[in-house]
């Protein structure tokens, strides 16, 4: 990502619904949607660098959240944001 897509507000919110739109997909397969959830659950849940501030996880989630839009966007482009 670019900076000017990484600080644009419009990117995120996108980012943020389609993430949604495929975890509450049944079209998308279990093991995608695992794939994302069960790294950002352990990565909330298990001791980090930094306990007790939320910034860290937040940032990881955030990118994980990215590449998980990004990679469903071309495992299943159907469901793209507005067609399913």
């Amino acid at each position: 990502m670019k900076l000017k897509k990484i600080l644009s507000l419009k990117q995120w919110s996108h980012i943020f619904s389609s993430s949604l739109q495929y975890i509450r997909s049944p079209k998308v397969a279990m093991g995608d949607k695992l794939l994302f959830t069960i790294p950002v659950l352990l990565y909330w849940v298990l001791p980090d660098f930094m306990p007790f501030i939320p910034i860290d996880d937040i940032g990881v989630t955030m990118l994980l959240m990215g590449w998980f839009v990004s990679r469903m966007g071309r495992k299943y482009p159907t469901l793209q944001q507005g067609e399913g």
